[in-house]
């Protein structure tokens, strides 16, 4: 008899987001629940015997006990069996969240593996999961060498579940954590279950890491991700499918700007990113050499996609402001004021000058401020 299972990992629930302002950290925090509700629907849509969490449920195991309750209504929609084991943010201490979600009460189709014991068998003894239980943060032993001497019923489908690092293929993985990347073969492993690294990621045929399902930074190695595992009986190959559930879409993007062409270029190149903005986190580096009225167009431009996004990180300390002369008619013609700008363009246009950056920002500053006085 075959097994379908759901392997998901990796989801941070209280995540804070303090590099992204304001409440779009909020709406990130807030979505990732939301997530989670949606993986229980998938499940229940797809006849799954299980849904597999291998670890990092919860950002720390400070996490309040609102944002438990929340995960565990969030699981609902499944009614199959859910089992989920510890990782490096939400280890397995004496008192951690496992221990508070206990005391707050979960249904009993909610299997919380903590400790390196035995198997866990479903599905009538026909599904035997091998947790490798983080009970500190990090470990320097492999915690799934246990798997290999583990008995379980003849013909039962053998799965293990783990949270650490392929060291061979993970070098700057968070945590050591160690996990053997034969470890599916040295103990007869129909399927290995891995979280830790947070894209997708296929280690070899019975060996996967499913990535965290809300994409959470600014890194392309395919996050955003459930695999839904299909075994039809013990030895055979398992089936694995990626499924997109992420909400939020995180991406990178560069623009030299030298011209109001540049400026335009940039407009629909952000354009084109999505159709749905507002799922949309940019992080955007500008560089290039500009005048100071360039400069304020762009920085109006940028105020627009601030507000038609999810969330702009826009870094322009590579973009160089050098005054023109119509810059510094604009700011004053003459009198008092246009002998501060003159002194200030001279020290700005000194590469030997140690406060040239200075001058150069506070000829922008008296820019900025006479559009504004303009406008007003």
């Amino acid at each position: 008899m075959g097994v379908t299972l759901i392997h998901t990992a990796d989801w941070q629930l209280g995540k804070q987001f303090g590099n992204v302002r304001d409440d779009a950290g909020a709406a990130l925090r807030d979505r990732r629940i939301e997530t989670v509700k949606e993986i229980a629907r998938l499940a229940q849509e797809r006849g799954a015997d299980a849904v597999l969490v291998c670890g990092d449920v919860f950002e720390t195991n400070a996490v309040a006990d609102r944002t438990i309750r929340q995960a565990l209504n969030a699981l609902d929609p499944f009614t199959g069996d859910w089992v989920f084991i510890p990782g490096n943010h939400d280890a397995a201490l004496a008192d951690s969240v496992w221990s508070r979600a206990d005391r707050i009460g979960k249904p009993e189709n909610v299997h919380f593996l903590l400790r390196n014991e035995e198997p866990l068998l479903l599905k009538n003894e026909t599904l035997a999961i091998l947790p490798a239980v983080l009970e500190r943060r990090q470990e320097a032993d492999d915690l799934t060498e246990w798997f290999d001497g583990a008995e379980t019923p003849k013909g039962a489908i053998r799965v293990g579940i783990a949270h650490g690092s392929v060291r061979e293929l993970l070098p700057d993985s968070e945590a050591p954590n160690p996990i053997a990347a034969d470890r599916a073969e040295t103990a007869k492993l129909d399927y290995l279950a891995l979280g830790d690294w947070h894209g997708t990621l296929e280690i070899n045929n019975r060996t996967w890491y499913a990535g965290t399902p809300e994409p959470d930074r600014f890194k392309s190695n395919d996050p955003g991700n459930v695999l839904a595992v299909e075994i039809e009986r013990r030895g055979a190959a398992p089936s694995v499918e990626r499924i997109p559930v992420g909400h939020y879409v995180w991406r990178e993007t560069e623009a030299r700007i030298h011209d109001l062409a540049d400026v335009d270029a940039l407009d629909r190149e952000l354009k084109a990113l999505g159709s749905d903005l507002g799922r949309l986190l940019v992080r955007l580096k500008v560089e290039g050499v500009v005048t100071l009225a360039l400069r304020e167009q762009l920085r109006e431009k940028l105020e627009e996609w601030e507000a038609r996004l999810r969330y702009l990180e826009a870094d322009d300390r590579e973009l160089i402001a050098e005054p023109s002369e119509d810059d510094l008619d604009r700011i004053d013609r003459d009198g008092f004021v246009r002998t501060a700008v003159e002194s200030l363009s001279e020290r700005a246009a000194d590469p030997d000058d140690p406060e040239r950056e200075i001058a150069k920002a506070a000829l922008l500053r008296l820019y900025q401020e006479h559009v504004r006085m303009e406008k007003a």
